[in-house]
């Protein structure tokens, strides 16, 4: 695993090259799919996560935002609450359909384009022209992100049952 090393004067270091990177070289990195790990050289803390909120926060205060107001409000909301811990999962399993889906889609249409020249003009156009096949990978997509749905109530139910969930709280005890 590549290890990155985060020094007090905010500056990173790449053990693998021996050299200092920014965070454009780390957010080059994930776009590539390599695999590091970020550790506080002081403490040897693991850090990663922080780094990469780091690249969230840059790209979302630049240009175009992924994220609305009104999502970063409920997602905030979600710190705290019981079901925090489901929630972080059931984004994470929804990320993962969207991209197994993205992938299908780029699979299914390999060689009806070039990626580097297409303009976002070009990308409406093309999409317009495969709409069919869009609404059939947004219909399995959505069909998947609502089982994942489901699925998070059902587990909420079952620690409810099991008194799990709020313990201590009367009439969310098990029943005998």
């Amino acid at each position: 695993m590549r290890v990155l090393k985060k020094y007090p004067n905010r500056r990173l270091y790449d053990t693998r090259t021996s050299s200092y990177i920014t965070l454009t070289d780390v957010k080059q990195m994930v776009l590539e799919g390599e695999t590091f790990e970020v550790r506080d050289a002081k403490t040897g803390e693991e850090i990663t996560r922080s780094i990469l909120l780091q690249i969230i926060l840059e790209e979302e205060t630049g240009g175009m935002p992924m994220f609305t107001t009104q999502m970063l409000a409920q997602v905030i909301r979600f710190y705290g609450h019981a079901m925090q811990g489901m929630m972080g999962s059931y984004l994470e399993k929804n990320l993962q359909t969207f991209v197994d889906l993205q992938g299908r889609f780029a699979e299914q249409s390999k060689g009806l384009y070039d990626p580097k020249s297409f303009t976002p003009e070009m990308w409406s156009q093309f999409m317009t022209g495969q709409a069919p096949l869009m609404q059939g990978l947004m219909g399995n997509y959505l069909e998947q992100s609502k089982n994942l749905f489901v699925q998070m109530q059902e587990k909420v139910q079952e620690q409810m049952q099991a008194g799990a969930l709020f313990p201590g709280i009367p009439g969310l005890m098990p029943k005998k």
